[in-house]
């Protein structure tokens, strides 16, 4: 899986959401520059040292969020609350750019439960 595989995601979604998921996509890159965009779960993701840190995904009416971790949302749930979440992710509008610090802040919460998991 490549960066390919995720710019071939990406042509599925509208023109609009691919202007979105495209700035999210290059956020979580400036996040993560150690990262490897993979697909996981059938959605585009950033992966460091073997662990996805992030992952987003189109669908009919909205954009979605996935940190691949119930605990980050539960975690997070007050930065959360304008968003309808769900254990596993979060959705927001098609035009709706996540904060660049809330993106940090998912990620760190992340790779802190990746690096607990693997001293484990």
């Amino acid at each position: 899986m490549s960066s390919k595989d995720v710019d071939n995601y990406l042509k599925g979604a509208t023109a609009l959401q691919q202007k979105t998921l495209s700035e999210i996509r290059r956020r979580l890159l400036e996040i993560c520059p150690q990262g490897e965009e993979v697909i996981s779960y059938g959605m585009p993701a950033i992966r460091e040292n073997g662990q996805v840190v992030a992952g987003y995904a189109y669908f009919k009416n909205h954009l979605s969020y996935f940190p691949h971790s119930s605990i980050v949302i539960s975690n997070l749930q007050s930065e959360l609350k304008n968003y309808k979440s769900s254990k596993g992710g979060f959705q927001f509008g098609n035009d709706e750019l996540l904060p660049k610090t809330l993106l940090k802040k998912l990620v760190v919460q992340k790779r802190k439960l990746n690096k607990e998991k693997l001293a484990k």
